[in-house]
């Protein structure tokens, strides 16, 4: 009976038989739906939190030190989100974690239009919003596979990306339309209730559908041991630590744009809507590229990717005016967005399921974590030196990490073929 309903239920068979096959799965089809609709909140306020940082400062330095306090929560408890992923329902884990999302951005929304702002407590709600994600994200990676299996999951994850990201080509227009006439205040009423969007499509799956994990019991040194695990295997460190200089050093992108919004195109809020929308239809077009291809995720690619991040974000760094830099941003994205893809995936598919989340929370502090080293010397560089130098910069090491992640690629080889 189940089955039947199943197959009704399913869309066309010629519509997922490649980059679009995981929405066969109802769980997934709902999962994204509630990611579509948060995105787009998700994309306006991540508009509207820096502008609103940039009225309240006219600092870059304080850009950075918002972008710090969003993140040092995940660097500071992120690897305990993974033992929350590996020892409880990771449904209804998310459920909590939406909710809380919403609650701490309604009382931004409280503040903005109260009128009685300051940046300090910007600065207090994006740390309780880090310390919210430090739970979600790890959670949330881990869930994937049990809505499609390991078959799909670099294409589930791929479409869910594009979902997230293909937002983004329309949340920063809206947004810098609303901050134009209204403020920022309507913004965060937006993000705040899409978020409820996320809980409905949860409280609606079929948990008989999903193929859950079997829970990691309660023990000491359990983060340790996660720890452990990945430094021990190769397949996992190697990709790690090319992602951690990558991500410290080269993925600042929220810190620069706008002061080069501002500063190096001399715009505004419609600017930097304008820039990071063509970033994302790059984002976009990126995610669904890796959504199509049926290769399994490996080092080299991503190795290629990184390569591919460096040399764009150096072509923005000299485009000489902002129509040159609207013709590099879809480029960039895409490279932006299937770098983490790919890495994700080689993680998710290398580890064993009992040690999954554990790794997924470690990739969390690496993805995030690393922004509280990473923010606020981008914000320092980008004030006193310029958004074109710290760009070009970052690039500069992220490029240097690949080509050290290629001899380490390399020794390997060699000490394999003489034993």
């Amino acid at each position: 009976m189940v089955e039947r309903e199943r197959e009704t239920e399913t869309p066309p068979a010629g519509f997922l038989s490649g980059t679009f096959r995981s929405l066969r799965v109802r769980n997934f089809r709902l999962f994204v739906g509630g990611q579509l609709i948060s995105g787009i909140g998700s994309w306006m306020a991540m508009v509207a939190g820096p502008w609103l940082v940039w009225e309240l400062t006219h600092s870059g330095v304080m850009l950075g030190l918002d972008t710090l306090f969003g993140s040092l929560p995940i660097l500071l408890v992120g690897a305990w989100g993974g033992l929350i992923a590996d020892r409880f329902d990771n449904r209804l884990a998310q459920i909590w974690t939406q909710s809380a999302y919403c609650v701490v951005v309604l009382a931004l929304w409280a503040l903005v239009v109260t009128d009685v702002v300051q940046v300090w407590m910007v600065f207090v709600d994006s740390f309780l919003l880090g310390i919210v994600n430090a739970i979600d994200m790890p959670v949330r990676q881990s869930f994937y596979l049990e809505m499609v299996g390991p078959e799909d999951l670099t294409n589930a994850m791929s479409l869910n990306t594009a979902t997230f990201t293909g937002t983004r080509i329309v949340g920063p227009v809206i947004a810098g339309a609303l901050i134009g006439v209204f403020g920022v205040g309507p913004v965060f009423l937006v993000d705040g209730l899409s978020y409820l969007a996320v809980v409905a499509a949860l409280l609606a799956m079929r948990v008989s559908e999903l193929r859950p994990r079997e829970r990691v019991p309660r023990g000491k040194g359990q983060v340790r041991e996660g720890v452990r695990y990945v430094w021990r295997t190769l397949d996992l460190r190697l990709p790690m630590l090319l992602m951690l200089v990558v991500f410290l050093f080269a993925y600042n992108f929220m810190v620069f744009m706008p002061l080069m919004a501002v500063r190096t195109f001399h715009g505004d809020a419609a600017t930097l809507g304008s820039m990071l929308s063509l970033f994302g239809i790059g984002s976009l077009t990126g995610a669904l590229l890796m959504a199509s291809r049926a290769s399994r995720p490996s080092i080299s690619r991503m190795i290629a990717l990184a390569f591919a991040v460096a040399g764009l974000s150096i072509a923005l760094a000299v485009s000489p005016a902002l129509p040159v830099a609207w013709i590099v941003l879809p480029f960039l994205g895409a490279a932006y967005i299937s770098f983490p893809i790919s890495g994700n995936s080689t993680l998710q598919l290398t580890s064993a399921p009992e040690m999954r989340g554990r790794v997924m929370s470690l990739y969390t502090v690496v993805f995030l974590g690393s922004t509280p080293i990473g923010g606020p010397l981008a914000g320092f560089v980008g004030q006193h030196l310029g958004p074109r130098i710290g760009v070009a910069g970052g690039a500069a090491i992220g490029a240097t990490a690949a080509a050290a992640t290629v001899l380490a690629l390399r020794r390997r080889r060699r000490a394999s073929g003489s034993q």
